[in-house]
């Protein structure tokens, strides 16, 4: 698939999900982040953040890794209203998530269908595409690969806290794109379609 044109000023939403779990069809989301990137430019002050109230209670190895206790979540939007307010965010923005093709894609489809939410289709990279057309086969392409390949720190964002991971994957795009297409005037790699929720406002 050849990788599909834009203008300079093309609207990116770089988004991560933290979940309960690696099942999209088992397991819940309990955050949800993202931050707006616009001609290459991040956007600081163009940024989506929300915890997530899940039907069950998170498990202590998810806290533990995530820092997501049940307390920050006990007051949370509940899943659709969340989703909803991310697709407002979104608006018409391409969305880009690392390892999104397994993860964070199929989490946002399978909470629209199990919260019966009307879906549309949105523009969609997932962020490792990047990754193996700089660097093919070498070294994998996790983002702790990717930070030590492009000398990025984590000092400041906690990881595996969405609002954390967004802000060192988004400078991790930026640069990745750099290399591959400096003038930010199309997407070095192929687009696909991702769904998010409908929303009528």
């Amino acid at each position: 698939m050849a990788p599909h044109h834009f203008s300079a000023c093309m609207n990116i939403v770089i988004f991560d999900l933290e979940t309960t779990g690696l099942s999209p069809s088992e397991n819940e989301i309990i955050q949800i982040a993202g931050i707006r990137m616009i001609g290459g430019r991040i956007v600081e002050e163009e940024s989506f953040a929300t915890f997530v109230k899940p039907e069950s209670r998170i498990p202590r190895f998810i806290t533990d890794y995530t820092g997501i206790s049940n307390a920050h979540v006990r007051n949370a939007p509940q899943p659709a209203n969340a989703l909803l307010s991310f697709s407002r965010f979104v608006g018409d923005a391409t969305l880009i998530a690392h390892n999104g093709n397994r993860f964070d894609m199929p989490f946002i489809r399978e909470n629209c269908i199990r919260h019966r939410l009307p879906v549309r289709t949105v523009g969609f990279v997932d962020s490792m595409s990047f990754s193996r057309k700089l660097w093919g086969g070498r070294c994998g392409h996790g983002l702790d690969a990717i930070m030590n390949r492009l000398q990025l720190s984590d000092h400041g964002a906690r990881r595996h806290d969405a609002r954390g991971d967004v802000k060192i994957l988004a400078l991790a795009v930026r640069q990745m794109w750099e290399q591959l297409s400096p003038n930010f005037q199309h997407c070095p790699v192929a687009l696909g379609d991702g769904v998010i929720p409908f929303n009528p406002y």
